[in-house]
């Protein structure tokens, strides 16, 4: 783990943190790692930031991915800490390093993004893998969904098993095995044998070509639920949608996933006016908590500045919002 993570230093953390007197905030009590060791650990949550988005632009999207994990840090160090929500519970355990990496992919065309995001895949899953080992839930933060692949590969092997998912995302992420990127972590997954059952919620029709569709519908393996399912023709609700797709994975080990691309008005690589409400992803994030299968949260593709110049500076605290959304469930699993 040591070459592959950048651990920060307490006194770094300290720095981002807005004192006030007679408040204790979460960067307080918040924990670090100098060295990886989670075994005197006595908490459940280790996060993990991964500040890159060349396997987006690998798949021909757009830069910014690579911003979003310091801005999440500086807002969750400030929220206060209560009785059900303590730094004591979280381990601040690092970022990969991905700065080598982000220094070859600059102007570098198609084919060498992604050998590049291939040799990410492989810094990634042995992080994740050591992670699920000690029997922590890692939350990993930034980049692009082209680490679904290392994130089940490191599950998958921590525990012996294929991993169920499910994704809130406007796309299925299931394109052809043509060399590593954002759009095919799933497929190399599945194909590699580390995930088994995958809960699509949210997919919208318009950005996903019918021979995915089709597939995924074929496949016993998979649940697609369409956007359009949901809020244009009604066959269902929101929360009926949810439940369906969470009921699909629970009864095994399962990750949960999040693109920043499926929710309306929200800055990522591929933002849209249209798309689920920032409160539906919450609920969505705390009632797959609540399961006891559950060993991963990925939040993906949230960007604080995109390449063509475009900023949301309240990125970091609406990430920090579904990370407390998700752990809160985790907290009150019954």
């Amino acid at each position: 783990m040591h070459s592959f993570v950048q651990f920060f230093k307490k006194d770094y953390i300290t720095s981002l943190i807005n004192f006030r007197e007679g408040e204790e905030k979460f960067g307080q009590t918040l924990q670090v790692s100098a060295d990886g060791d989670l075994r005197s650990f006595q908490g459940k949550f280790v996060i993990l930031g991964i500040a890159e988005d060349i396997g987006i632009r690998a798949n021909h999207g757009m830069s910014g991915a690579a911003s979003a994990f310091r801005s999440f840090i500086k807002s969750l160090v400030n929220i206060h800490n209560s009785r059900d929500l303590n730094g004591d519970q979280f381990l601040l355990l690092g970022k990969i390093r991905t700065g080598h990496l982000m220094e070859e992919s600059q102007n570098a065309d198609i084919e060498t993004l992604r050998k590049l995001t291939e040799q990410l895949d492989e810094m990634v899953f042995p992080v994740i893998r050591q992670i699920v080992q000690a029997g922590k839930i890692p939350l990993v933060i930034g980049g692009g969904h082209n680490n679904v692949f290392p994130i089940l590969k490191g599950c998958s092997l921590a525990c012996n098993q294929p991993i169920n998912t499910i994704n809130l995302d406007a796309r299925a992420d299931f394109r052809p095995t043509e060399g590593r990127h954002s759009g095919n972590g799933f497929r190399y997954a599945y194909e590699a044998g580390y995930l088994k059952k995958y809960a699509l919620l949210g997919l919208q029709h318009a950005y996903n070509n019918e021979q995915i569709i089709d597939e995924l519908n074929e496949n016993p393996d998979f649940l697609p639920i369409l956007f359009e399912d949901i809020f244009l023709r009604k066959k269902e609700s929101w929360d009926e949608a949810k439940r369906r797709a969470i009921d699909f994975v629970k009864t095994d080990r399962f990750g949960v996933e999040l693109d920043v691309d499926s929710l309306e008005n929200l800055l990522s690589s591929a933002w849209s006016s249209v798309g689920v409400t920032s409160d539906e992803s919450l609920c969505y994030l705390y009632n797959c908590g609540k399961e006891p299968n559950v060993c991963y949260l990925h939040i993906t593709e949230a960007a604080y500045k995109r390449s063509d110049g475009m900023e949301n500076v309240l990125i970091g605290k609406f990430i920090n919002y579904m990370v407390q959304a998700f752990c809160r469930g985790v907290q009150e699993q019954e």
